[in-house]
């Protein structure tokens, strides 16, 4: 980690400088998160081009199986932190008794969501959805259970590396998934190799298997290659030590129920939108597929930054912690204006890559011109949480997501968007709207709290 004293004199060449430290370490990074979600979006193509029925059936499974996900990414994500710290303050030999300790939480927190993932019917039949979307969904979600384990391990491992600041890694294998993906999809959607033609339940068991294959190759890497040999992550074996589990349950809990409720707002939305028939889901989830794609690039400056500013601080430097959180957030804008921009200007042939569909382009062609406008609270929002997770703070981030996401956003477009209360309703719009309005919420309140905490930091530094 660089220290405070070795940084350019003038502000202008400092921003520079960090924001090379930033994308030197976020390049890799977004490459591989772009990779694993394209993923999903090559089971929206492939499943759209069986038909309307098996890409509505992806997207009420991605509705579910993604919160579940990131709730259980979320709570291993304290991996990140706990490790930058450790590695920016020297102490590379503790590194390999936390990581093993997380592997232990995340074979639990694995297997948890697959059987969250297994007993997901009752929600389907709760939120009235179509019932001959029920069956293909629950397929296309035994699929992903199978492969939820193997995730939570290639996801600490990953943590670990990211954090080391060895970014190289989750890009080398995610893309390695997506190359493994497109195959695997082919032979169970259209039945090869001696298999039954299972349409969109194929992508589900591809996407389960590629999840194993993720998980083997980074144990494999990390096992393997020099730069992680002092931290000697496996050179040891020891059985869970509830004290260490629960110091990273107390970091990672709020994080994952952070971003949970965030993700969730989507799902409900989906499932919403589900009563209205398939293609208005289908065009739900092309709008929201482009936008989660998008939404990777400042998902992963944040995670970059929260190994910026775990790592600063486990150096002794608060002022270079918020200063990289600073251009951090400088950076996400910035690209927010950019991606913004491309999504209305591209928003009918971005629909036309999905489907031919008239009536599901024009719903979808609507709705990413929502998703356009929130771009920019979204990537200050995330990257301002990517910073608190650095400081490790995420109790009060958690708290302050949930009201803006639940307590605001969610009403609001519910009230906009299926009732008559503020006027007639304006169906999946109005639900869009919403989620402008919550994660503008977010932005505005996670940013006052990251100002708190850096203060904090650096007061506690001067007394000391």
């Amino acid at each position: 980690m660089t220290s405070e004293t070795t940084l350019p004199v003038s502000r202008p060449a400092r921003v520079r400088a960090e924001v090379r430290s930033l994308l030197h370490l976020a390049t890799p990074i977004i490459i591989g998160q772009l990779a694993t979600t394209a993923m999903g979006f090559v089971d929206a193509v492939m499943a759209g081009r069986v038909g309307p029925r098996d890409l509505a059936a992806v997207a009420l499974g991605n509705s579910i199986w993604v919160p579940v996900y990131l709730l259980m990414s979320g709570i291993l994500l304290a991996t990140t932190p706990k490790v930058a710290q450790r590695f920016g303050a020297g102490q590379i030999k503790e590194i390999g008794p936390l990581v093993r300790q997380a592997l232990w939480l995340a074979l639990v927190v694995g297997l948890g969501a697959s059987l969250m993932l297994l007993s997901a019917e009752p929600i389907l039949h709760l939120m009235k959805v179509e019932p001959e979307l029920i069956a293909p969904c629950m397929g296309y979600l035994h699929g992903i259970a199978f492969g939820l384990p193997a995730v939570a391990l290639y996801y600490v491992l990953r943590c670990c590396s990211d954090a080391m600041g060895r970014t190289r890694p989750s890009m080398v294998i995610g893309l390695g998934g997506l190359m493994l993906n497109i195959p695997l999809n082919y032979i169970f959607i259209y039945g090869h190799l001696g298999l039954p033609a299972m349409g969109g339940v194929g992508c589900g068991w591809a996407s389960g298997i590629v999840m194993w294959a993720m998980a083997l190759g980074m144990a494999f890497w990390v096992g393997r290659a020099p730069a992680y040999r002092e931290s000697q992550l496996f050179g040891n074996f020891e059985w869970p030590q509830w004290a260490v589990i629960k110091r990273l349950l107390s970091i990672g809990l709020p994080i994952g129920i952070a971003v949970f409720a965030e993700s969730s707002i989507f799902a409900v939305i989906a499932l919403l939108i589900g009563s209205l028939g398939a293609t208005v889901v289908a065009g739900h989830q092309i709008a929201l597929n482009v936008s989660s794609l998008v939404f990777m690039i400042p998902y992963s400056l944040g995670m970059a930054v929260t190994v910026r500013v775990g790592q600063a601080i486990g150096a002794g430097n608060p002022r270079q912690a918020r200063f990289a959180a600073g251009v951090g957030m400088g950076t996400a804008l910035a690209y927010a204006c950019f991606s913004a921009s491309l999504m209305l200007l591209l928003r009918e042939p971005i629909a036309t890559i999905y489907t031919t569909d008239t009536a599901v382009i024009q719903i979808a062609s609507m709705l990413i011109v929502y998703s356009a406008l929130f771009q920019f609270s979204d990537a200050i929002q995330v990257t301002a949480a990517g910073a608190l997770r650095g400081y490790q703070d995420t109790r009060v981030t958690m708290i302050l997501t949930l009201f803006a996401y639940w307590g605001i956003g969610l009403p609001v477009g519910y009230l906009l968007g299926l009732t008559d209360w503020l006027g007639t309703a304006t169906g999946p719009s109005g639900l869009w709207q919403g989620l402008i309005v919550g994660l503008t919420c977010a932005a505005l309140m996670l940013t006052v709290r990251l100002a708190r905490s850096a203060r904090k930091r650096i007061r506690q530094a001067a007394r000391a």
